[in-house]
Parts: C-alpha cells; structure tokens; sequence
C-alpha cells in the first residue's frame, strides 16, 4: 500500500469481509469472465432473487492494489433493497497498465449480461459504482456506450452510475515527484498520451445514464476537484446528475461509511431502481 492510510482501510473492509453474514443470501464467488486469475467476479443475491436490479461496484486501489472483498461488507444493504450485488476484480498494472483494468471491466460487464439472469439479475437494470480508481472505472464504462456495445450490453441498459471519490480526470500538467499524480504516469497508463482517452470527463458529450456523485469533505484535492468539473459538464447533457460532499469525511471514510445501512448513497440507490421495473 502507498501509505498508511491506504493500509489501515484494506484492514478495516477485509475483516468485515470476513465477518459477513450470509442469511438471506444466495453467493456465488469467482465467476470467471477470462483467463486471467484477477478476471473473476464475485455475485451476491437476495435468496430466490429474480428479475432484480443489478448492482456492478468496482473496488478501489489506485489500479495498483486492491481486490473484490473490498466491497463484500455491502452486499447484505444491497440485497435488502432487493438488488444483486456484482464485484468484479480486473488486472492490476503491475500485470498490466491501463487500458487493461478499462478493458477487463467491459469485458466482464458483457459477461454479466450474459450469465446473470441465472443468478437472479435483470441484464437490463444495470447501476454502476466504485470507489476511487473503482469508481474512476464504472464512470468511464458508463460513459462510453459504443465500447459496452461492443460486449453486448444492450442500449439503455445502464440505468445509472454512482461513483464514490472517483478520479474523473488523470491529467496533471506537473506532477510533484512521488506523488499520486506522478504514479499515473511513472505506473498506471501504458502510455502517458493516454491520459485523456482515460479520463471519464472527456466523455461526457452526449451523456445519458444518470449520476450521483459523492466524495468526502476530506478528499484529496484532485478528487474534489475533477467531481466538481465532471458535475458542470455532465450538467450540459440530457441525464440529471447530482453531488453530494460527505461532510468529516475523508477518501476512505466514504466508503467505509457505507458500513450504515441508512447511508444516503443507499438511499439514492433505491430512488434509482425505484424508476424502473423488471
């Protein structure tokens, strides 16, 4: 982990991962979408679940760390509001740089499609989120409906996108040595003049799947920022978008508060597959 904060959160989210309760639910874990040890998803579903909503929530890490369990402390939320819950992990760039983990993430959003009606889902009533780089990934696979058509998820599918702390934007025009941003372009992007093709606010034109944006008070600054860039321009298109900043909170704080089963992010949730029916 880059820093100690980073280390204290995977901690924290991978012991409730070993706490979870498991009533009520139907898992199925290690869903392979490819060859590759990381292309695997895990599925939680309300028991006997059919026809539901289908929640895709990619895990954070900044591309470099990270895995599926990161998430598994909100299936038992999720599939009380009646949805299943999908966790993919993708390829970290240690095995290869992005595009890869973009690339993964289509790929295994057209496996869903595919195979997740057997697993109580609607491949029609997709919602996307993550955290952080997770969340950086389900932005950019909502943004770009010609590369989902690719991979057979059908048009409209995508009902909303629900990103927490995303990094909507990966340019940096002088990156401080060491830092995170200079990361991006010493480790995560296989080539630096990519960091606008991987940047979810270049692809807002057009956009219509609906946001809801969040990101905590304590945010690094390149979070706060893109949001509220990301938020102006997603403004100018046909979907709605809102944002919502989590007062006290830090980068990891907005996610493990979602630990509360009356989070507002739930709550938006419900509002989201309330506006639609099977």
């Amino acid at each position: 982990m880059p820093f100690q904060a980073a280390e204290d959160y995977a901690c924290q989210v991978m012991s409730w991962a070993r706490e979870l309760p498991t009533a009520g639910m139907d898992i199925q874990r290690d869903v392979a979408y490819g060859e590759n040890r990381l292309q695997r998803y895990d599925v939680f579903s309300p028991a006997g679940a059919k026809n539901a909503p289908v929640v895709v929530f990619w895990h954070g890490g900044g591309w470099t760390n990270g895995y599926r369990d990161y998430n598994a402390f909100m299936a038992p939320h999720i599939t009380a509001l009646g949805c299943v819950l999908v966790s993919p992990s993708y390829r970290l760039v240690a095995e290869a740089p992005l595009p890869a983990a973009f690339e993964d993430s289509l790929e295994m959003l057209g496996h869903v499609v595919q195979y997740i009606g057997r697993m109580g889902g609607d491949a029609d009533r997709l919602y996307l989120g993550g955290h952080s780089a997770g969340a950086h990934l389900a932005s950019l696979v909502a943004l770009r409906p010609v590369d989902r058509a690719r991979f057979g998820v059908r048009q409209g599918a995508v009902r909303a996108c629900l990103p927490i702390s995303g990094i909507m934007d990966l340019y940096h025009p002088s990156p401080a040595p060491g830092s995170l941003e200079e990361r991006v372009y010493s480790m995560v992007l296989q080539d630096t003049a990519q960091d606008a093709v991987m940047s979810p606010i270049c692809w807002t034109a057009g956009n219509s799947v609906p946001f809801y944006l969040s990101y905590g008070e304590h945010d690094s600054e390149r979070v706060q920022r893109s949001n509220l860039r990301i938020r102006e321009l997603l403004k100018l298109q046909q979907a709605g978008v809102d944002l919502r900043i989590m007062q006290g909170q830090d980068h990891f704080q907005a996610h493990t508060s979602l630990r509360d089963a009356h989070h507002p992010w739930y709550q938006q949730l419900a509002k989201f597959t309330s506006e639609t029916t099977a």
